[in-house]
């Protein structure tokens, strides 16, 4: 049987998460003493300079002795991100208008050569409603 045939046999249930340029496998395979396991695989897309793609594929092998801890951190994790940062999406590849801050001096930003203090730009905010764009 080929090296095909054999994957085949051994993949019982699979999903897919496309997410930019990253998609997501998860996908239930077989022992051989046909007991259940699940893969996670990432595959991330580049662009070679000239013009071609290759990608980088990176797995985790997580076995049914490991499901509740693993979910349990995993769950806790993703809570903390949540509580902590909201679930909005804050990134240059999701934002045109991103800015990364310098946090060398946390409370300056230089504009025009002159330091600002922006300690107190929580007071100078305005808020945008882009509904009205």
């Amino acid at each position: 049987m080929s090296d095909h045939g054999m994957m085949e046999k051994e993949e019982i249930f699979s999903k897919v998460l496309r997410a930019g340029r990253r998609t997501y496998f998860f996908d239930v395979r077989a022992t051989k003493a046909e007991d259940y396991y699940l893969t996670i695989t990432e595959s991330k897309k580049f662009t070679n300079d000239d013009g071609s793609f290759h990608y980088k594929k990176h797995k985790i092998y997580l076995y049914k002795e490991d499901f509740a801890e693993f979910n349990e951190i995993l769950k806790e994790m993703t809570d903390y991100i949540i509580t902590e940062k909201g679930d909005e999406v804050i990134s240059e590849r999701h934002q045109k208008d991103f800015k990364k801050e310098d946090y060398s001096k946390p409370n300056d930003i230089t504009e025009g050569g002159e330091s600002i203090n922006t300690s107190d730009s929580a007071e100078k905010f305005t808020d945008i409603n882009f509904e009205d764009i």
